[in-house]
């Protein structure tokens, strides 16, 4: 049996895409309407005179025409099962098809808000605007009844927040067509750290990164990562950007953003709208944010990026400007225009075609707001829950979930909350046999700039963490501290005693394999080990 599909709805109401996504299933075929116009009324190839002719021929067939030009589509090719027109403008147009084809003819009509319509009109070419404004384009000619057809339509679909291929799938299952079920793949991995942050998530995620098709980062510009090779701070991107040229590059919807830190690392990474994609959804960090908390979340020893303050007014001010200034999220600066797309939806694509994805989280899973140690806390969910939450991947997706654990610990220095078993950075060189000057150096807070605190390896965190992350496997870093000649090592084997009896323990304790280990800051500083 063939089917005849037909849209319609009012400009910009984005049928284009919807016809696409239907054009996607096998066995269908688009009529060419445009075609039928040219041939029977041999007019320009232009959108102006088309549409003219068009109209000339509504009137002198009383829309039948599209009718004929179904007709002459299914004469032509046996082997389509549904034919597809984009678009019925006029009710007679539907009522010949509905005459000639009876109950084979499904009549979809989408719809949106007038304010929805005339934003999506503003942002069209210049070469497919006539008019200035939507509501002009909308009150000439055909464009002026669209909206009625939604009367006569089988099924009315509603596109201001929904993506064009839900919608088509939603539309073919409602009418009896075979849907492809929801199986997804589990192709994304999650890496977060496991303690207080500065585990070293950053030289890790750019050390596997060549394994992944897009990197994703989430949380705000509270936490550095730094990288090796080529040496970077990452705040904003994926720690993998510079070392993984090839990767999709993305930021969550659940993201902070400090849009100074953000262009720099822009321009310094050298990337465009082609392989960068920031979702319109994350919220913009003002200085009203950064100088609120720098005066009034001391006692917790805050970074004072201004993160938090964001948050809370992007909760607090979703009708008026009760907390603060008024937010403003991604998708309206101009200066990140070029790069602002939906990233589930981006994700979604990439994840249909097999492709691997990476999210990094943001500081330690020790400083989530809910299940950390507060108020000495950050103020987002800082677990892989947290970040499928924030980049809007459903946990089912979800394949590898790695916690990144020091052999020593750190928190920001000051009074930044309990730690466990403190030494000083004396013992500590003393036991690794790194200078004690290095030491010092390394541990200062690539956001905060503090001297930071150091402790022993806490266990029970341990376990804790792996449990509440759901930790499949675990990367440990700063294996030169149990022996400066770790950094030496290119495989487990060649780690020293001390090193290869912690990795041991941990995975007793976690009850997962440790699959990453970190000895140096240098392009070849992780040992991929591979366990039975």
């Amino acid at each position: 049996m063939k089917h005849i599909i037909v849209t319609s709805g009012p400009i910009g109401v984005g049928k284009s895409l919807f016809s696409a996504e239907i054009e996607k299933r096998p066995k269908v075929k688009r009529v060419s309407t445009r075609k039928h116009i040219l041939e029977a009324m041999k007019c320009e190839n232009e959108r102006g005179a088309l549409q003219r002719a068009g109209d000339k021929l509504d009137v002198e067939s009383d829309g039948k025409w599209v009718a004929d030009a179904v007709e002459n589509a299914i004469n032509n090719d046996s082997s389509v099962e549904i034919f597809l027109v984009d678009s019925a403008r006029i009710e007679s147009q539907v009522t010949e098809l509905r005459n000639r084809f009876g109950g084979a003819v499904f009549h979809i009509h989408l719809t949106a808000a007038d304010e929805e319509l005339e934003r999506r009109y503003k942002l069209r070419k210049q070469e497919l605007k006539e008019y200035l404004t939507y509501q002009e384009a909308a009150s000439h000619g055909t464009e002026r009844g669209v909206k009625d057809l939604a009367s006569v339509a089988d099924l009315c679909l509603n596109t201001d927040h929904v993506d064009a291929e839900s919608l088509a799938t939603a539309a073919l299952a409602w009418r009896g067509f075979s849907s492809k079920p929801y199986d997804p793949e589990q192709l994304v991995d999650v890496i977060v750290g496991g303690q207080y942050g500065s585990e070293g998530k950053g030289n890790v995620c750019a050390a596997i990164a060549t394994d992944y098709a897009a990197l994703v980062r989430i949380g705000g510009p509270n936490a550095g990562h730094k990288v090796a090779v080529p040496e970077y701070t990452f705040v904003q991107l994926p720690s993998g950007t510079g070392s993984t040229p090839d990767a999709e590059i993305m930021i969550g919807a659940g993201s902070t953003i400090s849009l100074p830190k953000l262009l720099k690392e822009i321009l310094d990474q050298k990337l465009d709208g082609e392989r960068l994609s920031i979702d319109p959804r994350a919220m913009i960090i003002n200085d009203w944010d950064r100088e609120i908390e720098q005066k009034g979340l001391q006692k917790i020893s805050t970074t004072g990026q201004g993160v938090g303050a964001a948050s809370s007014r992007k909760i607090l001010n979703r009708d008026n400007e009760t907390f603060g200034p008024a937010v403003r999220l991604a998708g309206e600066v101009s200066e990140l225009k070029e790069y602002v797309r939906n990233v589930r939806l981006r994700i979604e694509k990439i994840l249909e075609r097999g492709g691997r994805i990476l999210i990094e989280g943001t500081q330690g899973t020790m400083l989530s707001i809910h299940h950390g140690l507060y108020p000495h806390v950050t103020s987002r969910e800082t677990s892989v829950a947290g970040c499928l939450s924030e980049a809007g991947i459903a946990p089912a997706r979800l394949n590898r979930a790695i916690m990144v654990v020091r052999t020593y610990p750190i928190r920001v220095g000051g009074t930044s909350g309990w730690i466990g078993q403190e030494i000083e950075f004396e013992e500590l060189s003393n036991r690794s046999g790194i200078p004690i000057d290095e030491l010092r150096k390394t541990e200062t807070g690539s956001v905060s700039y503090k001297q930071r605190r150091v402790a022993e390896f806490d266990w029970g965190q341990l376990r804790h963490s792996v449990i509440l992350n759901g930790a499949t496997e675990i990367a440990i870093t700063f294996a030169d501290y149990f022996g400066i000649e770790n950094r030496a090592a290119t495989t487990y084997s060649e780690l020293n005693d001390g090193a290869q009896d912690f990795v041991q323990k941990v995975e007793r304790v976690a009850g997962v394999p440790v699959t990453l280990i970190s000895k140096a800051f240098a392009i070849d500083s992780v040992i991929k080990r591979v366990t039975v």
